[in-house]
């Protein structure tokens, strides 16, 4: 019978599902996709917005910052977003349908067969309330010790010589497992919560009950055999969501929790207004500080007290006094890693506030006392705050740098990667990098840090030379114990518990400034010998 109309009408049948299942197929690869795209660039997007946003908060808001917490936020926490949206809402979305489908071919069999299903999504529903209300505390929780581990790794990491030299592994080891197990412990209470995971247990009350209602109807008349079959199969679809559920809010949790973390730091309130729309233009280098007072967050005591003091464009000034007095805060101060609380630091006579920050800092240079390299090339180091600049200008400002001939007994020369920190290079070497990459960006102020405390006289000469060439044509502050550099400032600001006390030339201090005297012959070890000999002199005068 090829006639046969019921055979027809199954090989429709037959048609349509592989039809459907084609739909079914396309669409579902279809969700994935976007899925998948939309969490990988949710994940790009959140990370690249927090970068931007770390880069462009204040030296105030970084100095309360754990590195390692950081660096948690920014990759295991943005991860987290990333996993709640896929497999997490794609899975809930998905979830759904297994809901909605179910609920609408059961009331167009039996309306009154909706009671069971209803009443167990409604229990269902109070049951999920409770158990994210349970889970929330416990995921926010333990992203914040994973916060607390990677931070307590990084500090451990970075000061592994002070950790060795000092023989306090086993503490550090001690600290690190205490970490590591608070971590775990909160995995192990989610595991808690997940294990008295209710809606499951409520799924398979409701199927019985419902099993029960349609033996009811049916003895009525109401329904017959075939629907009590179809219902508990459309029930039975209900167990895909409830048993998905107990996966996807933990994604859901802990997604939302890394959300609420990686916020909590874009929207940290930075006290520092880049002003784009501030001056541009060269600085000529004009310093003149106004009755500025300074003082650190949580610190009762200002670190710099009502300050006045002008310099002239391409003067070098020498900042001294005793560690602690506020030479390197006032040095901050000039090109805004901090903002004073009161009183105006000015620049070409106009308040640094309403420069524009980046061509502020793009025209003041800094060579801190612990040079910092990143780990690249020699070139890419010198090259930092000047990426385009071209190989014949790097050699130029290694060559006025004394940095060119060690930099050519590399083995790899310009390409010799540098460990973090300059951990392969010795202090001069770093030192001289340092000065190269002042060189490179021609800065109009240049701040030397006590940028000479960690070198031995046979390098010093090199870069007193080297630092000679930079002071041309500049306007140099210069903290530094060293009275041969004193000597030729043109002022020395003397600095004692961050008040100006005295200044002038090192002549006139000497006769005038006992402090002043008395510095001398405290730093008198310190000196190389033919220095000390004078400051000695000087000192008993």
């Amino acid at each position: 019978g090829e006639s046969d109309p019921d055979l027809n009408e199954l090989r429709n049948i037959v048609f349509y599902i592989f039809v459907l299942g084609l739909a079914f197929g396309f669409a579902q690869w279809a969700r994935n996709l976007s899925m998948e795209m939309l969490a990988q660039r949710t994940e790009r997007d959140a990370r690249e917005e927090l970068y931007i946003s770390l880069l462009g908060k204040s030296q105030t808001f970084h100095d309360r910052q754990r590195i390692g917490d950081i660096m948690a936020r920014a990759t295991d926490d943005v991860r987290q977003l990333n996993m709640m949206l896929n497999p997490g809402v794609m899975l809930i979305v998905g979830s759904g349908v297994f809901l909605i489908i179910p609920l609408v071919t059961i009331g167009l069999m039996e309306f009154q067969l909706l009671l069971a299903p209803v009443l167990f999504l409604v229990a269902f529903g109070l049951a999920l309330r409770n158990y994210n209300n349970s889970l929330s505390p416990v995921t926010k929780n333990a992203r914040d010790s994973f916060g607390r581990m990677n931070a307590g790794l990084q500090e451990t990491i970075s000061g592994i010589e002070v950790v060795k030299s000092s023989a306090q592994e086993l503490q550090e080891q001690a600290k690190f497992l205490n970490n590591a197990t608070d971590f775990r412990k909160y995995f192990v209470m989610q595991g808690d919560i997940e294990a008295r995971y209710l809606p499951l247990l409520l799924l398979s009350s409701g199927i019985t009950g419902g099993f029960l209602h349609a033996i009811i109807l049916y003895e009525h008349g109401t329904i017959n055999i075939g629907t009590i079959v179809a219902f508990i199969g459309m029930f039975g679809l209900l167990r895909f969501p409830t048993f998905i559920s107990i996966f996807t809010f933990s994604l859901l949790q802990l997604g939302y929790a890394g959300a609420q973390r990686i916020l909590a730091l874009i929207n940290d309130e930075t006290d520092l207004d880049e002003n784009p729309g501030g001056h541009h233009g060269e600085m000529i280098g004009e310093i003149r500080f106004e009755n500025v007072s300074f003082g650190y967050e949580g610190l009762d005591r200002p670190v710099i007290k009502n300050m006045s003091f002008a310099v002239k464009p391409g003067q070098t000034i020498a900042i001294v006094g005793q560690t602690g007095s506020g030479k390197s805060t006032l040095t901050k101060l000039v090109n805004r890693i901090y903002d004073a609380n009161q009183g105006r630091v000015l620049i070409d006579g106009i308040d640094v506030r309403n420069w524009s920050l980046d061509s502020l800092r793009s025209q003041i240079s800094v060579i801190e006392q612990d040079v910092f390299l990143f780990s690249r090339t020699v070139a890419e180091n010198i090259a930092f705050g000047a990426p385009d600049a071209e190989q014949e200008h790097i050699e130029r400002a290694s060559r006025a740098s004394q940095s060119y001939d060690f930099i050519q007994g590399f083995e790899s020369g310009w390409e010799t990667k540098i460990g973090e920190r300059g951990v392969t290079l010795s202090g001069g070497q770093r030192q001289r990098l340092a000065l190269a990459r002042a060189f490179l960006t021609n800065p109009s102020i240049l701040i030397l840090d006590d940028s000479t405390s960690a070198i031995d006289s046979a390098t010093e000469d090199e870069i007193q030379q080297a630092i000679h060439k930079a002071q041309e044509g500049r306007t140099v502050l210069l903290i530094t114990h060293r009275l041969s550099q004193i000597r030729w400032a043109d002022q020395i600001l003397l600095i004692k518990k961050g008040e100006l006390i005295a200044h002038g030339r090192h002549e006139n201090l000497l006769q005038s400034s006992e402090d002043y005297r008395r510095i001398f012959a405290r730093y008198d070890v310190a000196l190389p010998q033919s220095e000390s000999n004078e400051t000695t002199e000087y000192a008993t005068k």
